[in-house]
């Protein structure tokens, strides 16, 4: 159908019935004709082709070794994915799929991954630490071991008033630390409450 050929009847009964049940403002109301009769007069025909993308190269040469070409733009980097997110305004499914492109199109030049994927193994990322386990010891022979690696290993704490009554027995010089104040609750509570 032709724009020309639409009965204006058609159109103004359409528009009522639409009024009727939706509340609009009178500002609205030409452009709600317009478009009931543009949309009538488009009844039967095919519709109109989309806009046919011309890629900037070809999708064979929009991956190299080095870089890779935007196929928007030509746009030519190391890897693609924040230009086509800031520049385009697209993810990286989103250009694909504009393209017509597989999902396993690169978007980061090969070698450029490759030199990513090395420095990581090489600084041990991704990796589980690996636990040092040692064979299963009986006590005994586990503390005579410990003994021999470290020589403090066999010791007990002592508090440090037993060490200096021990040092005040033996004539060794004690070391001398600071007296510290007490500390807590009980100096807030005693100023506050009366004797």
């Amino acid at each position: 159908m032709n724009i020309e050929e639409v009965d204006p009847h058609l159109t103004t009964k359409i528009v009522v019935s639409y009024v009727r049940h939706h509340r609009l403002v009178p500002d609205q109301l030409a452009d709600l004709i317009t478009s009931v009769h543009r949309a009538i007069g488009q009844l039967g025909q095919p519709p109109e082709p989309d806009e046919v993308l011309t890629p900037a190269v070809s999708v064979r040469r929009s991956v190299h070794r080095d870089y890779v070409i935007c196929l928007d733009c030509g746009y030519r980097g190391k890897t693609l994915t924040r230009h086509i997110a800031a520049r385009h305004g697209l993810s990286g499914d989103e250009y694909r799929q504009r393209w017509g492109l597989r999902s396993s199109h690169r978007l980061t030049a090969p070698a450029y991954s490759e030199r990513r994927s090395t420095l990581a193994k090489e600084l041990g990322l991704g990796r589980k630490r690996l636990a040092k386990v040692a064979p299963p010891t009986t006590p005994a022979a586990s503390a005579s071991a410990d003994r021999t690696e470290n020589p403090k290993a066999g010791r007990t704490s002592r508090s440090r008033s037993a060490l200096k009554t021990k040092d005040a027995a033996t004539g060794t010089e004690a070391r001398s630390t600071p007296a510290r104040p007490a500390r807590g609750r009980s100096r807030a509570r005693s100023a506050s409450q009366p004797a």
